[in-house]
């Protein structure tokens, strides 16, 4: 059995998913695009059922990628059942999806999630009273508190055995204005006539084709006459309205059907103009003159927490546990079987080393995910698109972009990807060559090594200053490219603010363990392979020869060939030149790369070597410019996907390696005169 998971964005229609499928979930892209797919399977009653969570939307229109997929998974797929996730304490803008979707003729249920919410508020829903006026299974839930969900899902796995998809008719009973339910009848009449059609969900190509939707008349393909009829009866209905906007009173028809069905079925006792707890809270995060000082705050309290106390004790432990127990032990195995000299090195130095020196920054990463995590989940991060989008309209861009832009906070490459949800092609390809400036996770380690070695007593505010940093210059960029290669208007911003809510553990666990599998998975592949890889590069001579002086290394030639041109920005030692060139693959490997040139075992012996080849300025230098250059090969291969063109792709990556240039060269030269 197949269902299919809807809603609205923040509907919690994913704490859903999650809840059923436990860790039996898979997460990909849809065919040919780049949208995320969810499915997971799990046994229910001796009955397997997958689960496929489609996108969140706010209608089934063809405005974004995520609208078409929902509509052509719901049509072409055809899940057995359907389950439509609302928030109920926002349930009039939630029902204007679900009233299009009762038009594809697919067995439905609608879950009203948030119930707890609702009934603080002093609100009541009858949902048997909307059952009755909706004509479908309504069933009240509290999806993170896991409360009626197994209800749920014995409503939907009955609803599939009892119903089956019909085309003659949609599911349930929605009432429009007679104008309106008179055309869809006449429209539907038409369709029904061609043979060819019946076995598709016409009430719903009836009302697409009454609102001008050019996917569902390229996907019927209906004769020149039909389309004249169809036109005829379109002309007729916009004269009947001040409007005179087919698509506008249609949704106004919609709304007003809904408006009648929840007056019906609940009464608002907190009052129609109560301030709610969220209200209250929005007066202060997202006041005009508070709210930039309070995301600021924000973001600052995250990387003091993230470079405290707790996340050094936990470091120096896991670094104690890698040197001293793992190395120990792989030392002594060497020596009892009189292993030769290189050996320890390969493993005791490359791998334990430089897999390691990555290693010892994962509780900084899961302390600063777990705090953006906290943040999201919360409700705050769409606040601070709301908050980002009067800065981002002067760079010509809208809140929208500050999603993805917040996402490469964690990983370049779901950010860009993220950006494939923008209408605008404009507004997405400058959003795109902007959002490798915002640091992500993998910087981190980075960051981590040299503000603690150089900057110990103020690491915090350092790192803060290098997510700062990467925001200004993300703005500037943004400017320039503005008035240059991406001229026009910009889109309006529209976007719901979710209530405020108590993250749940299990999702914050969930979050949280997601990014670090990340990294533990890439420290386990890519990193390891890394290790080996710069151990042979530097213990080598181009011709094969194992050599005592790593300065005679093929790394060592590499490096003293590109050192000259990083000598004006303050690293113009060759071990520097190569981390960098090493980065290109992964930005944890600039850490791994040194462990290994400098031949330190543990992150305290590097920080030991780092202040005799580098100055307090060239190293911060040198931590900007890892900040701004081009994102890694992963990001980069996304970058080319989304925007279909390796001439864009290269121009992206030249850009930001210029950009990190410019700004280092002036940072350490400018830096020089005030501390000569």
């Amino acid at each position: 059995m197949k269902i299919a998971l809807t809603g609205n964005p923040n509907s919690g229609k994913t704490t859903l998913f999650n809840l059923y499928t436990g860790s039996n979930q898979y997460v990909g892209n849809w065919a040919g695009v780049t949208v995320e797919k969810k499915e997971g399977a799990f046994s229910y009653n001796g009955q397997t059922i997958t689960l496929v969570d489609l996108p969140g939307i706010y209608s089934l229109s063809p405005y974004s990628m995520e609208e078409i997929i929902t509509r052509n998974v719901l049509i072409n797929e055809r899940p057995d059942v359907l389950i439509d996730v609302v928030d109920g304490s926002n349930i009039e803008r939630n029902l204007y999806l679900a009233v299009q979707l009762m038009e594809l003729s697919v067995p439905m249920v609608l879950a009203v999630n948030m119930m707890d919410e609702l009934e603080a508020r002093g609100d009541k829903l009858d949902c048997g009273k909307l059952s009755r006026l909706l004509g479908v299974p309504v069933v009240p839930i509290t999806a993170r508190k896991a409360q009626n969900t197994e209800l749920l899902l014995d409503t939907a796995v009955e609803l599939a055995r009892t119903s089956s998809y019909n085309p003659r008719r949609p599911v349930g009973q929605i009432q429009y204005d007679n104008t309106t339910s008179r055309v869809i009848r006449e429209i539907y009449a038409l369709l029904w006539e061609q043979p060819k059609l019946r076995g598709l969900p016409l009430w719903f190509y009836a009302s697409k084709l009454l609102e001008g939707d050019q996917q569902a008349i390229q996907a019927l393909q209906p004769d020149k006459k039909m389309l004249n009829k169809i036109e005829a009866l379109v002309k007729s209905y916009e004269a009947t309205s001040f409007y005179g906007d087919r698509e506008t009173m249609l949704a106004d028809a919609r709304y007003k059907a809904i408006t009648d069905i929840v007056a019906k079925s609940m009464v608002k006792r907190g009052g129609e103009n109560s301030l709610t707890l969220s209200d209250k809270i929005d007066l202060v995060v997202t006041n005009r003159v508070l709210a930039l000082p309070i995301f600021l705050l924000m973001m600052f309290l995250t990387f003091a927490a993230t470079f405290g106390p707790v996340g050094d004790f936990l470091s120096e432990g896991i670094e104690h546990l890698l040197k001293n127990v793992l190395g120990g032990w792989v030392t002594a195995r060497l020596d009892a079987a009189q292993a030769p000299g290189w050996t320890y090195g390969l493993l005791v130095d490359a791998v334990i080393g430089g897999v390691g020196g990555v290693l010892t920054f994962l509780p900084q990463i899961m302390i600063l995910f777990t705090c953006l995590s906290l943040l999201e989940d919360s409700g705050y991060m769409a606040r601070a698109a709301f908050i980002m989008d009067k800065l981002l309209h002067k760079i010509g861009l809208t809140g929208k972009s500050f999603i993805p832009m917040l996402m490469g906070f964690g990983c370049t490459t779901p950010a860009v990807m993220a950006a494939r949800t923008m209408e605008n092609e404009r507004d997405r390809r400058l959003t795109i060559m902007i959002t490798p400036f915002m640091s992500c996770g993998a910087r981190l380690p980075i960051y981590a090594l040299f503000a603690g070695t150089f900057f110990a007593s103020h690491q915090g505010l350092v790192v803060f200053s290098m997510y700062l940093i990467g925001m200004v210059v993300a703005i500037l960029s943004g400017l320039i490219l503005k008035n240059t290669l991406f001229r026009g208007k910009v889109a309006p911003f529209v976007m719901e603010l979710p209530p405020y809510r108590l993250p749940s553990l299990d999702a914050l666990g969930r979050h949280v363990w997601e990014k670090c599998k990340g990294f533990l998975i890439k420290a386990g592949t890519l990193i390891f392979s890394m290790s080996v890889v710069i151990w042979l590069l530097q213990n080598f001579s181009w011709s094969l020869q194992l050599v005592e002086d790593n300065a005679q290394s093929i790394f060592a030639s590499i490096g003293k060939a590109v050192a000259p041109v990083f000598a004006p920005l303050g690293f113009g030692n060759w071990q520097a030149a190569v981390s960098i060139l090493a980065g290109l693959v992964a930005k944890e490997t600039v850490v791994t790369s040194m462990m290994v040139l400098y031949g330190a075992a543990s992150q305290a012996e590097l920080a030991a070597i780092l202040p005799t080849v580098f100055t307090n300025l060239s190293a911060f230098s040198f931590m900007v410019f890892c900040l701004l250059y081009m994102p890694c090969m992963s990001a980069f291969v996304s970058i080319r996907r989304e925007m279909n063109s390796l001439k864009w792709a290269l121009g992206t990556a030249l850009f930001s390696t210029a950009v990190a240039y410019i700004v280092s060269l002036l940072l350490y030269q400018i830096g020089k005169i005030f501390l000569l």
